[in-house]
C-alpha cells in the first residue's frame, strides 16, 4: 500500500487481496482483471505479490499484455517494464527474467510450506497441542450413552439431553468406547 500510495495511486484503483498468492483464484485479482482495458498501466510490488505458481505466473502475464493488452511494471525489478523494450531483444529479456522470478517465487512458496510442516513437526514433538482444547464431557453423557447403546432412545435424544450436537455425541461415542476398551 505504501509502494502504491507513493506512485499517487487513488485508493479506488489498488486493489489488494489479503489471501495467500498461491493461485489467481482471488476475488480483488479478478475484480481487477475485469476492469482492465487496453493500454492500462498494472502496476505490481514485486512478481510474488502477483502470485506464486510458477506456470500460472507465466499464463496471467500472457493474458494481461497479450489478450488485455496492457503493460505491467513489476516496482522491484525495473527490467520487467513491459512499456519499455517492445522490440524483440526487450520482449525477449523480459520474458527471461519474468521466468527467473516466477520460478523463485514458487520456490519460494514450497519452502514455505515445507519450513511450516517442519515448525509443526517440531512443536508436536515437545508436546505443543493445536486446535482448541477438548471440552470434558457433560455429567449425564454416560447414563444417555447408555440409554442410546440399549436402544431405549435416539442419538438425537441422547445428543439433545447432553447439549451437543449429533455429529459430536456420535464421535464422542467412538472416543468414550475406545476409552472403556482400555
Amino acid at each position: 500500500m505504501i509502494a502504491m500510495g507513493e506512485l499517487s495511486i487513488p485508493k479506488k484503483n489498488i486493489f489488494l487481496d489479503k489471501q495467500s498468492g498461491k493461485d489467481f483464484d482471488r476475488p480483488q485479482y479478478r475484480r481487477m482483471v475485469k476492469k482492465l482495458k487496453p493500454n492500462d498501466l498494472l502496476y505490481v510490488k514485486s512478481i510474488d505479490r502477483l502470485g506464486r505458481n510458477y506456470e500460472e505466473i507465466l499464463e496471467q502475464w500472457r493474458i494481461l499484455t497479450r489478450e488485455k493488452r496492457i503493460d505491467i511494471v513489476v516496482l522491484d525489478m525495473p527490467l520487467l517494464d513491459t512499456r519499455r523494450g517492445k522490440d524483440l531483444m526487450g520482449t525477449f529479456l523480459s520474458d527471461i527474467v519474468l521466468q527467473v522470478l516466477s520460478f523463485v517465487a514458487e520456490n519460494e512458496r514450497s519452502n514455505i510450506r515445507e519450513r511450516q510442516a517442519e515448525g509443526i513437526a517440531a512443536a508436536k514433538d515437545r508436546g505443543v497441542r493445536f486446535g482448541r482444547p477438548p471440552k470434558p464431557l457433560p455429567e449425564n453423557y454416560s447414563r444417555a450413552y447408555q440409554r442410546w447403546k440399549a436402544g431405549t432412545i435416539t442419538g438425537t435424544t441422547a445428543a439433545k439431553e447432553c447439549g451437543m450436537p449429533l455429529s459430536t455425541f456420535r464421535y464422542k461415542a467412538e472416543i468414550y468406547e475406545k476409552a472403556r476398551q482400555l
